[in-house]
C-alpha cells in the first residue's frame, strides 16, 4: 500500500516457492526496468545465486558479493574460514549425510548435548538442541525438511551445544569504495 508500484512475484506458486524464486524476482525486475535490486532482509538477501542472477541480468545487487555470501552465509564455510585464520570455534561436524549410522557416529564425535543447525539461513529455522541419540535421527530429518522449505537447501550440521549461551551480533555496512560503518 505504500509502494508507488507493485508487481506479482510467483503467479501460480505457493508463497514460499514464490518468495524464493530468483527467476521470478529477475523477471519482475526486468518488467519494471529496474537498474538495481536491494533485497531487504531475509533469505534472498543472503543468496549468492540472486546476486549472480542480478549480475547476469545487468542489474546491480545492493549487497555483498556472491563469493562473500558463500564464504560467510553458509555456516560451515564460515567456520572453515575462521579455522583457517586461527579463530577458535566450537567442535562441529561436516554436513549431515543421509546415512543414519554415519549421522550417529558424527554426533558421538561431538558428544551430547549438541545443537542441530541449518547451514544456510537463520532466524532459528532448522535449529534444535538434541540431548541424546534417541532424538537425533528424527531431529535431523525434521531439520532438513524445515531448512529445505525455508531456505531451498537442506544442508544441516551438528555443533557442540553451549547451555545458557548468549547471542551477540555485530552489524557492519560497507560499500565498494571502502567506506565502513
Amino acid at each position: 500500500f505504500k509502494a508507488d508500484e507493485a508487481y506479482q512475484v510467483g503467479k501460480d506458486m505457493g508463497p514460499i516457492e514464490a518468495y524464493l524464486s530468483i527467476d521470478e524476482v529477475i523477471r519482475v525486475a526486468r518488467e519494471a526496468r529496474v537498474d538495481a535490486i536491494h533485497p531487504g532482509y531475509g533469505f534472498l538477501a543472503e543468496s549468492p545465486e540472486l546476486a549472480e542472477a542480478c549480475a547476469q541480468a545487468e542489474i546491480a545487487f545492493i549487497g555483498p558479493l556472491p563469493q562473500t555470501m558463500r564464504a560467510l552465509g553458509n555456516k560451515i564455510a564460515a567456520r572453515d574460514l575462521a579455522v583457517s585464520v586461527g579463530v577458535p570455534v566450537m567442535p562441529a561436524t561436516p554436513p549431515m549425510p543421509y546415512d543414519p549410522e554415519v549421522i550417529r557416529k558424527l554426533a558421538a564425535t561431538i558428544g551430547y548435548p549438541v545443537m542441530l543447525k541449518a547451514s544456510w539461513g537463520g532466524g532459528g529455522r532448522g535449529m534444535r538442541p538434541i540431548e541424546s541419540e534417541d532424538d537425533l535421527l528424527d531431529a535431523v530429518t525434521a531439520a532438513k525438511r524445515e531448512a529445505k522449505a525455508a531456505f531451498g537447501k537442506d544442508e544441516v550440521y551438528l555443533e557442540k551445544l553451549v547451555c545458557r549461551a548468549r547471542h551477540i551480533e555485530v552489524q557492519i555496512l560497507g560499500d565498494t569504495h571502502g567506506n565502513l560503518v
